[in-house]
């Protein structure tokens, strides 16, 4: 990814496992989001949190130390997961053991996708497709996408944004 442009993203937990089905687990997303754009590292205009995978639109402002604020979003949120599921849940650490040598335990797939939003129908219908995930028949975690909590289309709906941190698209 490169700085300054607005990308869809996508990441999905290892091996498709549904760690981001806790709350807690999504609130350290938010909160690592959040602390990104409080530091002027990125700007987060839409996203979501599924039980398995996010998807975001976002854009990489600056870099946060030696690495791009993608890397250092998905470093902490790891290390959060680890802290507690040490703690709380140990018994579900063994699913995340990596099999490389270069850590113990892997949270996130290697693979994830970053999409370069080029025109703003395209980066308009990853927005619908972000916002309409939660109520999809595969996953019905809402009655009404902009009631699951956990997205951006409340913001885009009825311009309350909860997190504190969400920039509308057209401000771009």
């Amino acid at each position: 990814m490169e700085l300054n442009e607005v990308y869809f993203y996508t990441s999905t937990i290892l091996n498709w496992q549904k760690l981001l089905v806790l709350d807690k687990y999504k609130d350290i997303i938010i909160s690592s989001l959040k602390y990104l754009v409080e530091k002027e590292k990125i700007e987060v205009y839409a996203f979501v949190i599924m039980p398995n995978h996010i998807h975001l639109i976002w854009k990489m402002l600056a870099m946060n130390g030696k690495e791009m604020p993608h890397a250092s979003f998905m470093k902490y949120t790891a290390h959060q997961f680890l802290n507690d599921l040490t703690i709380h849940h140990p018994k579900v650490l063994p699913y995340f053991e990596s099999s490389s040598g270069e850590r113990e335990y892997q949270f996130w797939e290697r693979n994830s996708l970053p999409i370069h939003l080029y025109t703003d129908s395209v980066l308009q219908q990853k927005l619908q497709y972000i916002h309409f995930n939660p109520v999809a028949k595969k996953w019905n975690l809402a009655e009404d996408f902009v009631s699951y909590k956990y997205s951006s289309a409340k913001f885009y709906e009825e311009g309350i944004d909860d997190f504190g941190f969400l920039k509308h698209y057209c401000d771009i």
